[in-house]
């Protein structure tokens, strides 16, 4: 059963490129949980478009299950290499194993990010501190967890 449902979220994503597969879990019981997410996020007529697609393929007759297809919530870490694409310019918390960064996603590349902050640090020469700019590069393997940090 498990291998029938990967194959009908798999269908059901691949009709929209910009989607992709966040978690799937399925409980001895059958409940089913399906998270996805997209590159520009995710709305309520794909996640009901994609429960449609499995539910209509699965038989209730043969096994009686339960299906939730959602979003990740905000306050979910970041899980997914191609969910900081559609978090740029926004702040983020990231924790490696040496360190904790807050700071704004500036850029997404292949192999890292870029969190770019304010600092007070004291000026070179006299009393006093000054405003610096600090940028720090942070290759993916490296990221222990990165949630974007909620302003309200």
């Amino acid at each position: 059963m498990r291998e029938t449902i990967e194959q009908l979220v798999k269908e059901a994503i691949e009709e929209n490129p910009s989607l992709f597969l966040i978690e799937l879990k399925i409980t001895t019981g059958y409940e089913i949980t399906v998270i996805v997410d997209g590159d520009e996020g995710v709305n309520l007529k794909e996640c009901m478009r994609i429960s449609r697609h499995i539910e209509h393929n699965l038989d209730r007759e043969s096994t009686d299950f339960s299906l939730v297809v959602t979003s990740p919530g905000a306050t979910e870490p970041i899980v997914n290499n191609r969910q900081y694409k559609k978090n740029l310019g926004k702040t983020l918390n990231v924790r490696t194993e040496e360190n904790k960064f807050e700071g704004e996603l500036t850029e997404v590349l292949a192999d890292h990010i870029t969190l770019t902050w304010k600092a007070r640090e004291p000026k070179p020469v006299g009393k006093g501190k000054v405003t610096v700019i600090k940028t720090v590069d942070i290759p993916y393997e490296q990221i222990k967890q990165a949630k974007v940090k909620l302003k309200f």
